[in-house]
């Protein structure tokens, strides 16, 4: 039912500190600006999100996967990797050593040097960083014959979104919830995720229950069990979540789900919904997903 991952929407408190930064070191051009408008805050029922400023972002290599980010004030407790919910936006990249040294002194904070994810010439190498706006990004080379999971690789020095990580209380229910929609889910075992780890304050050796939720090729859902550490999300009330608040998705049909839509799904005419259906749910994790259809009716 669900195709691939569309659009990430992240939250920041200076637009002014994002564009500059995501222009000259990541390549990404700016496509649309704007003010959410009710319509949208509708969609969401995020009431307090109307007028507030935006952009959406492309990647160099013009893939239709966008990062769209919302200028609004940030709750001061919020950090990445300490709530559950979305938290690291992933994109593909074509070496993660040239990236990490082209952004030493720049906005964007390595936190994770770059590494092999697992033994083997073609592996996955990845590092961690933190943005101008503390949006966490995961860097990761992708050679399709270092991997089973379907995915390509990257076309330009920095490309497109290709996985969101969502981290919970419970693996299973995260599991759960993806395969209702559709997702063949696949269970990777205990891993260790430093970074998390690091967040926590605990043993750098320390493992995480880890799973994917599979797109039908290129696109992954990653799904972490959070420590008992974390905990919900700070939301201000009619607001979007902090940080990596929405997640996009392109589906058949949104009548084929079996969901509780934050409020009844509608067309909307902005770009990049351009007049398609759209809904949003929300998952275990507190995590918001927006729905969009492939077609216009």
């Amino acid at each position: 039912m669900l195709k691939y991952i569309s659009l990430v929407t992240i939250v920041v408190s200076q637009l002014s500190n994002v564009e500059p930064a995501w222009e000259e070191h990541l390549a990404y051009s700016t496509v649309h600006r704007g003010e959410i408008t009710g319509q949208m805050a509708d969609l969401w029922n995020a009431p307090a999100m109307t007028g507030r400023p935006f952009i959406i972002m492309q990647p160099e290599s013009q893939a239709p996967v966008y990062v769209r980010f919302i200028e609004a004030e940030v709750d001061p407790g919020y950090a990445p990797m300490m709530t559950w919910g979305w938290n690291a936006t992933e994109l593909l990249v074509e070496d993660p050593d040239e990236l990490a040294a082209r952004l030493a002194g720049s906005p964007f904070r390595i936190i994770g040097p770059p590494a092999d994810l697992y033994e083997g010439a073609d592996a996955p190498r990845a590092m961690q960083a933190l943005g101008p706006g503390d949006e966490l990004l995961y860097f990761t080379r992708i050679i399709p014959s270092g991997t089973e999971l379907a995915l390509s690789g990257a076309t330009t020095p920095v490309d497109r979104v290709f996985i969101t990580v969502v981290g919970g209380p419970s693996l299973a229910a995260l599991g759960d919830f993806y395969a209702r929609l559709g997702l063949p889910i696949a269970d990777l075992g205990q891993w260790r995720i430093d970074v998390l780890a690091q967040a926590h304050g605990m043993p750098a050796d320390s493992r995480f229950p880890l799973a994917v939720a599979r797109f039908p090729r290129d696109y992954l859902i990653e799904l972490d069990e959070y420590p008992a550490s974390a905990g919900p999300r700070p939301l201000r009330g009619g607001e979007l979540p902090p940080g990596l608040a929405l997640v996009s998705v392109m589906a058949d049909d949104l009548g084929q789900l079996e969901v509780e839509w934050r409020s009844p799904p509608r067309a909307i005419a902005e770009f990049p919904y351009s007049g398609r259906r759209a809904g949003t749910v929300v998952g275990p994790a507190g995590e918001w997903l927006e729905v969009i259809e492939l077609t216009l009716r």
